[in-house]
């Protein structure tokens, strides 16, 4: 597993979009590899990974500095340094980086979660954010074939949409099946969805005070529509302490949908259904270490520095992952891509903010 995490081919070296099959666990044919020692995997990924790391430094103070999202700055820097994954010594810690690094920071995710919050909540607020994440996904779906994009693409922006942003789109990609359009697609989910989430960042705290919702029903909506976990912080603590709280248990409960979203997603595949690759996926390992993480918290048994430091170190890991993510692209394949896949996740982001306005105005 771990020198697959760092494997790639001659040839997918020198291409913009061939190194992402091996990505959480998938199984790749490949012919065989010798083992590398421990000294040797450090020697060959330490290049690339340094880079990552230097990068995410370099994002996480600019976006300190100006405000700004640090995922957003990461990606761009990345795709600066797109040569250095075309062929070298850092090619081996990229791969790494964008992927156990990933898988890692998705699985501590789950230290942020307990299943007390989310029964707080009571049933309303429940049923909204599962009725929300399940169809935005399929709204994705729909509006992917209607645009003659990839029912991968619509699955992946509808999960980014509808969970948790850009650590949504890494997560789901990671089981998708791969196509020469794949790290595209991701990267593209990536800026669209942490544009999208700052500007309803800005907007959003307007409307619900424009249109008189009390401090629950705000957070309600906050927490239910705007993409990422950061962004759904910053809005709700504008408004008050309370509508900042409980914007974010409920977006927290949405972060948990990507335990069932991505579990299903990848039971598909194995199965071959949906017309898509027939190919036997095993759940991905960062699944269960979600799982294990939510109900380790809510038992009791993570002290408040525990989950603190998986939090802190889950934001890094995937800003290390996204920085590797965004070496592995270019702006010209971004170009490539057109306004199609903007426009659906425009669409998507429209669906969620009405089906949560509507919850919170007529069933709270």
């Amino acid at each position: 597993m771990i020198i697959r995490d760092i494997d790639t081919d001659a040839h997918a070296a020198h291409e913009m979009f061939q190194s992402f099959e091996g990505m959480e666990g998938l199984p790749v044919a490949a012919p065989a590899r010798k083992q590398l020692s421990i000294e040797g995997f450090a020697r060959s990924v330490y290049p690339g990974l340094l880079v990552a790391i230097t990068i995410a430094l370099a994002a996480d103070w600019l976006a300190g500095h100006y405000k700004a999202p640090v995922m957003l700055f990461s990606l761009l820097f990345g795709m600066t340094f797109h040569f250095l994954h075309e062929e070298g010594r850092c090619v081996a810690g990229i791969e790494f980086a964008s992927k156990a690094v990933l898988r890692t920071g998705v699985a501590l995710l789950g230290a942020r979660i307990t299943a007390q919050q989310i029964a707080a909540l009571g049933p309303v607020p429940i049923a909204m954010v599962v009725a929300g994440v399940t169809t935005t996904v399929l709204i994705g779906l729909l509006l992917a074939r209607v645009l003659g994009l990839s029912r991968s693409f619509g699955t992946l922006s509808g999960g980014a949409v509808g969970i948790c942003g850009a650590s949504a789109a890494l997560a789901i990609a990671s089981v998708l099946p791969k196509t020469k359009e794949s790290e595209r697609d991701v990267i593209l989910a990536v800026v669209v969805v942490t544009g999208l989430s700052t500007i309803a960042m800005i907007l959003y705290p307007m409307l619900v005070t424009a249109i008189g919702l009390d401090n629950q029903r705000a957070g309600f909506f906050l927490g239910g529509t705007i993409h990422d976990v950061a962004q759904v912080v910053g809005a709700g603590y504008t408004i008050s302490q309370k509508t900042g709280d409980i914007a974010t248990y409920v977006k927290l409960l949405r972060v948990a949908m990507l335990l069932p979203v991505v579990g299903t997603i990848a039971l598909v595949l194995s199965r071959g259904a949906g017309g898509l690759k027939s190919a036997k996926v095993p759940l991905p390992w960062f699944l269960f270490g979600f799982a294990a993480l939510v109900a380790m918290n809510s038992l009791g048994f993570l002290p408040k520095a525990a989950v603190d430091g998986a939090t802190d170190i889950s934001r890094w890991c995937l800003v290390v992952a996204i920085a590797a993510l965004g070496m592995k692209t270019s702006f010209k394949a971004l170009i490539a891509a057109g306004w199609r896949p903007i426009a659906v996740m425009v669409l998507e982001t429209a669906w969620i903010a009405g089906l949560v306005l509507a919850v919170v105005e007529f069933a709270t």
